[in-house]
């Protein structure tokens, strides 16, 4: 039992689990048993923080149901070892060798040391943002639906948007609230926070503490802080611009706004489509150039060690950064002034070659089960299960019962990593003392 197998299996026995709880009477408001596709599909897409759903949430699930629902997302965005750990803690239980190597590997992080305050420390930020989000949303939901229904609303979707998972109890999801600014700034302030991963807020805290003491040497950000803060305001700003000139004139989406919804309406599209599939139009109306944007920015995704899905930012700064060198005739691939090691590189091809591959595969074969699909909606399906972001052209209900477990694939595919799926079906590496002749040959 590699550390590998130990984190996909867990996360397939919590979604096992949530199948099986969601299937109970107590969980839908008509009192009967669920159908196992539909409570497989959505504990799946609870678990792996999507948010694809194959039936109304608000209306199909019971309060129950609503709630192990968001307890299932919540799981999924702290991640299986996180979640594991804090419970252990909660237990009392010491921290072996294995233990503090598996943590290493489920938060990506070099080194052993300080794993445990660094679980301490994102239990407390998600508690800190999921609050926040709550009282900001309070007075969007209270004066429509009442304290009590208003808490409940309020509680839900800032747990969904924090996590990323995109799970909304409006079945037009936030259509309604288009105008509305508090809701939009408080979702995609808990949808980007959510993204940008836990040790970038913690970073920031920290620098932002020594500045607030007075502490006068000079703050030092890390590579990564770099990277993730700068790609992710650049990718916001661009997708912004991005729909605006694709959506304009379209009256089924922006045509019919005016300039401040507009403007709001395209920053939160492109907010949502990188990590988190809330929308405030109806994306099943988008033009043919926005659907493909929107799929353009759901295969990137947001920063690595969080809650969001995709290639991640890192990946796509390290592939360009190597293209650039590339081009300027470079033998080493440079990130502000840092050498990139050559099995960063070699990391980060494998997982777009291994992402590509993935979302080809489930395309062709939704395909084949459902030919009647147009070909861009079943790659937008796609690629938003994939990337773990939720979005849908409103073809998700109605497709056939093969596609929905292809989809179901594709979200664990997604959530749990190919590389580290692809490890734990292999085994870990054995090293090689062999080195072999270098011979050139023709690329390009």
């Amino acid at each position: 039992m590699t550390v590998a197998r130990t984190i996909c299996l867990g996360f397939l026995a919590v979604i096992i689990a949530g199948t099986i709880l969601l299937m109970m009477p107590f969980s839908t408001n008509s009192s009967t048993w669920n159908d196992p596709i539909v409570a497989l599909f959505t504990a799946t897409s609870a678990v792996c923080v999507t948010g694809l759903s194959v039936v109304n949430i608000g209306t199909y699930f019971s309060f129950w149901g609503q709630f192990l629902i968001v307890v299932l997302f919540q799981i999924g965005g702290l991640g299986y070892m996180t979640a594991t750990t804090f419970l252990l803690l909660l237990l009392g239980r010491k921290f072996g060798l294995r233990d503090k190597i598996a943590l290493q590997q489920a938060l990506d992080k070099q080194g052993m040391q300080g794993g445990i305050q660094l679980i301490r420390s994102i239990i407390a930020t998600t508690m800190i943002f999921e609050i926040t989000g709550i009282f900001l949303l309070l007075p969007v939901f209270t004066p429509e639906y009442g304290f009590i229904h208003g808490l409940w609303l309020a509680i839900f979707h800032s747990v969904s948007a924090w996590t990323n998972a995109s799970f909304s109890l409006f079945q037009n999801s936030f259509i309604n609230y288009r105008s509305s600014v508090l809701l939009n700034l408080t979702i995609t302030g808990l949808i980007i926070f959510g993204g940008i991963g836990y040790e970038v807020i913690l970073e920031s805290y920290l620098r932002l503490r020594e500045r607030l003491l007075l502490k006068r040497r000079k703050v030092i950000f890390s590579l990564n802080f770099k990277v993730v803060t700068s790609t992710t305001l650049i990718l916001l700003i661009l997708g912004t611009l991005a729909f605006l000139f694709a959506e304009w004139r379209n009256p089924e989406t922006f045509g019919s706004l005016n300039l401040e919804n507009k403007l709001m309406a395209a920053w939160f599209l492109s907010v949502s489509t990188r990590t988190a599939g809330f929308d405030t139009i109806n994306i099943g109306q988008l033009s043919p150039d926005a659907l493909f944007i929107a799929t353009v920015l759901m295969f990137i995704g947001a920063a690595p060690g969080s809650t969001a899905g995709g290639i991640k930012i890192t990946t796509l700064r390290v592939l360009t950064s190597c293209t650039k060198a590339s081009l300027q005739g470079k033998e080493e691939v440079l990130l502000y002034q840092r050498r990139v090691p050559i099995s960063l590189i070699l990391k980060a091809i494998g997982v777009v070659v291994g992402s590509l591959t993935t979302v080809m595969i489930s395309t062709t074969l939704i395909s084949i089960t459902d030919p009647k699909l147009n070909f861009l909606d079943t790659l937008f399906e796609v690629m938003s299960a994939f990337a773990t972001v939720g979005l849908s052209t409103g073809i998700t209900a109605s497709i056939s019962a093969p596609a929905k477990l292809i989809l179901v694939a594709t979200m664990y595919i997604g959530r749990v990593g190919v590389l580290l799926l692809m490890s734990a079906l292999l085994g870990d590496p054995h090293p090689s003392i062999v080195r072999y002749p270098e011979e050139n040959l023709l690329v390009g």
